[in-house]
């Protein structure tokens, strides 16, 4: 009987990927309901349970693609909402559980370790606890003192309690990587257009965006070791990636846009190297836009497509495929063109297995991405790139538009929800999958065959 019993919980009970998918749709739903409601809503009138919907799993899953403006559609419940939202896809669901946990001193199970790894994309449960209690202290903080230098900043512009709330909501919005912003009052759908001469603004956001999406794992063991030579391989991957796309995309993009008079071509050559380097920054899962995204060259766009893609790393409020799957499959790459047997970085060898999961990721992002294109220049009055960089911007959950979000037919609003989703939560237990998954066994082979590659 108690065989029949402990078998029976065990069915019943759900693995820790489970867990994720079903607590992020919950907290989805919630939200939409909420969102739904009268008083939401600025004018005292729903918006509908679509578009609540659609603003919700935008703003639970930190993507940042919105329906309306933010600040003109949403009353300020409605605002709060959304802040809370953010707060909780960005951080992770387990970070206000556990923040409960260790304030009422209970001990933290097994089960609840094991959700906890996934949500930070670690394999190692041991230390686990002590990196959930430094995400807490250090996002508090981090999100306190970017709240407090934009509100000091703001406070002589427009009084004491718009700029606490400018402040507060674009520290939050920034370190989540959401890319939501309530500047709507200035000139609504800019985004942070009217902050392209502004550094405070921009560099204050740019420097939240960029710790936000470097990861726990990594703040954890910089602040730790603080040595170069001592640091993870993972760790000095990140921070060589990181630096790269932030130093290569500023560059790519002043060349492609300092002579564009729809975006950086009318600024002084400071404002339009500040401005590149902000597009390489939000570009990577942010979701703010400074200078237009519509009114991009033809590069530019493909550039922050593919920076939109690979997003920030893993374990962080970043989206994408991060930064060290690319590096990984561009170390293969490398390796295949010298005709070496392995990856190698650092003096170390990433398992074959590792090498194809990032594949496996790539790939099946990158599918998705395709076939969203095709979908929404399909069922809306759309074109192909800016359908694809919606599509890409949803997977990645980015949240950068060229100004399509409004013209979507509703399948495509639907299937952008589920990109929206999927990015946030599918690349996430995927990858988890992958970490702490055996491979299946094979009880025979087949023959070998030789084929023309290339």
């Amino acid at each position: 009987m108690q065989n029949k019993k402990a078998l029976l919980r065990q069915k019943l009970s759900l693995s820790s990927t489970q867990t994720i998918a079903l607590v992020f749709a919950t907290i989805i739903l919630l939200g939409a309901l909420l969102l739904s409601l009268p008083a939401a809503s600025r004018d005292g009138t729903s918006a509908g349970f679509l578009p609540a919907l659609f603003t919700a799993t935008s703003a639970t899953c930190v993507t940042g693609l919105v329906m309306f403006d933010t600040w003109l559609q949403w009353s300020g419940f409605g605002q709060v909402i959304i802040i809370i939202l953010i707060e909780l896809g960005g951080l992770g669901f387990m970070t206000a559980a556990s923040f409960v946990i260790f304030v009422l001193r209970r001990r933290v199970g097994l089960k609840q370790k094991m959700v906890m790894a996934q949500v930070f994309s670690v394999n190692d449960m041991a230390g686990v606890v002590r990196l959930q209690k430094l995400v807490i202290l250090g996002s508090l903080l981090i999100q306190l003192t970017g709240a407090l230098i934009l509100t000091a900043y703001f406070w002589p512009q427009c009084g004491p309690w718009q700029a606490i709330r400018w402040g507060a909501f674009h520290a939050v919005s920034a370190f989540c990587n959401a890319g939501f912003d309530i500047f709507g009052s200035l000139q609504p759908g800019s985004s942070l257009m009217c902050f392209q001469s502004d550094p405070v603004v921009l560099l204050t956001l740019s420097a939240l965006i960029i710790v936000g999406g470097l990861g726990f794992f990594v703040w954890e063991e910089v602040i730790r070791i603080r040595r170069w030579k001592k640091l993870s391989v993972y760790t000095k991957l990140v921070l060589l990636m990181t630096g790269s796309l932030l130093i290569g995309g500023t560059v790519v993009i002043c060349l492609l846009e300092w002579n564009n008079p729809q975006t950086m071509g009318q600024m002084p050559w400071y404002d339009k190297i500040m401005n590149g380097f902000f597009q390489a920054t939000t570009s990577r899962t942010a979701g703010f836009d400074a200078i237009g995204q519509g009114a991009l060259t033809d590069g530019s766009k493909a550039l922050t497509m593919v920076m939109m893609f690979i997003g920030g790393s893993s374990g962080s409020t970043a989206g994408g495929v991060k930064t060290v799957t690319m590096m990984v499959l561009l170390l293969f790459v490398w390796s295949r063109i010298r005709r070496k047997g392995s990856v190698c970085i650092f003096k170390r060898a990433v398992p074959d297995n590792q090498v194809l999961d990032a594949m496996t990721v790539t790939s099946i992002v990158m599918g998705l991405a395709i076939f969203g294109g095709l979908f929404v220049t399909a069922t809306s009055p759309v074109g192909f790139t800016d359908a694809l960089f919606e599509s890409i911007s949803a997977l990645s959950t980015t949240g950068l538009t060229t100004g399509v979000t409004t013209s979507l037919s509703v399948p495509a609003q639907v299937l952008m929800i589920l990109y929206m989703y999927f990015g946030r939560v599918g690349v996430l237990t995927l990858s988890f999958g992958f970490l702490m998954g055996n491979q299946a066994q094979e009880r025979f082979r087949y023959a070998h065959t030789n084929l023309l590659i290339g």
